[in-house]
């Protein structure tokens, strides 16, 4: 039994009515909620409160997570809305033959949607800025301190061919659902695509698991409405071509909207790559570097005239050095503590302002002078301390991370 097809039925069985209800109820108030839900704010906290007996803060925007609190507030009144809706629709509307209009407008809908994510999460892929690299900060991090979600985001970030190839499997998808004759294609290549990363954000803690979840559903919608594709490739059947229903028969009417889809699809993909292109080069890894970048290990440190060794277990002693990130730089003491600093130096004066990051404080504080290319030396006062500090330049390059290269024979596989 075909519950929904785009090919004209004049008459729809009950079951295909309720299921397109279904559908049709559910992603409309999805993807409707998702973007009016915060102006229902105090319906949701009520919500929240009296029958869920939530008792903690939570906030609307969940800071960058799509599987906050509100986020699951927000799919139960999706689920509370559809199931009334339908039943309504159902009461209402029982004596309606089909529905074959309105399915033509509701896949039209699901392949805008997709087609836009799809560009969007492609393109941030390819341009590497989704997954950039692992900073040099995080490259002195031992592989306990890492979160699930941070070491999945290292590992993507490892390679710019893998981001390429992901990033063009999932633009790919995405431009073959705007034609209607290969968007069964497209919504294959999107499911197979979103299973993957869907099973990454389950199983890399990555907040993002309700979003992609709904992604590959609306991909099933569109491919479950042709046949032909499980005819050709399980039951090893031939099939005739699609009569696709077109509720619009004018033959004006679909070249201009082939020419208006073709201008805006070079208008969406210009806008796109231009903007990601810029932010690869001011924010991205192809960005310029800041003066003084590396990171740089203390070989001597001298706080108020006294030489501090080098035990693991100085809370005040700097390890390392690192500067990475356009007036910023982390400073790791020897028990592995993290400092944040504003660091802005002047090639001119050859002085640098350190400061605690967040503080107003503006001064150059300190004289650094590079002893040859991988030596440095700095010299100031932070708060009330004089100090003078040695540092050598360490080569991230020759970390194995990097230092490994591409090998076509591996005689053993190199896994230390």
């Amino acid at each position: 039994m075909k519950l929904l097809t785009q090919t004209y039925r004049t008459y729809w069985s009950t079951q295909s009515k309720m299921f397109f209800r279904l559908v049709f109820s559910y992603f409309v108030l999805y993807m409707l909620l998702m973007l009016l839900s915060p102006l229902f704010e105090t319906a949701y906290r009520w919500i929240g409160t009296f029958l869920f007996k939530i008792n903690y803060a939570y906030e609307v925007s969940g800071n960058g997570s799509g599987d906050n609190t509100y986020a699951y507030l927000n799919l139960f009144v999706t689920v509370i809305f559809t199931g009334v809706t339908v039943l309504l629709w159902s009461i209402l509307d029982r004596k309606r033959n089909n529905y074959n209009t309105l399915l033509y407008w509701f896949l039209v809908f699901l392949r805008i949607v997709l087609v836009a994510t799809m560009l969007l999460y492609g393109f941030v892929k390819i341009f590497k800025l989704q997954f950039p690299s692992a900073s040099l900060t995080h490259m002195l991090d031992p592989l306990s301190d890492f979160t699930p979600m941070g070491l999945a985001w290292t590992y993507m970030g490892f390679s710019k061919g893998f981001n390429v190839f992901v990033g063009l499997m999932e633009v790919l998808g995405g431009l073959l659902l705007i034609p209607r004759r290969t968007q069964t294609l497209g919504a294959f290549i999107i499911i197979g695509v979103m299973t993957q990363v869907a099973m990454m954000n389950f199983c890399y803690d990555i907040p993002v698991k309700l979003f992609s979840i709904h992604l590959i559903l609306m991909a099933l919608v569109i491919f479950i409405t042709d046949h032909r594709f499980i005819s050709v490739f399980i039951k090893n059947k031939a099939v005739d071509s699609y009569n696709y229903f077109h509720p619009i028969a004018n033959k004006k009417y679909h070249k201009v909207i082939f020419w208006l889809k073709s201008v805006a699809l070079i208008l969406l993909i210009s806008f796109i790559s231009f903007n990601f292109y810029t932010t690869e080069r001011n924010r991205g890894e192809n960005r310029k570097k800041p003066l003084l970048y590396g990171i740089w290990e203390a070989s001597h440190f001298i706080k108020n005239g006294d030489t501090l060794p080098p035990l693991i277990t100085d809370n005040y002693r700097w390890r390392y050095l690192i500067v990475d990130i356009k007036e910023e730089a982390t400073v790791k003491t020897m028990d592995d503590t993290k400092h944040y600093y504003t660091f802005i130096p002047d090639s001119s004066t050859q002085k640098v302002s350190i400061h605690k990051l967040g503080t107003v404080a503006t001064t150059y504080n300190f004289n650094y002078k590079q002893l040859g290319t991988n030596s440095l030396l700095l010299q100031g006062v932070i708060n009330t301390d004089t100090l003078k500090i040695t540092l050598n330049r360490i080569d991230h390059k020759a970390f194995k991370l990097y230092a490994r290269k591409f090998q076509w024979i591996n005689e053993r596989p190199y896994t230390k």
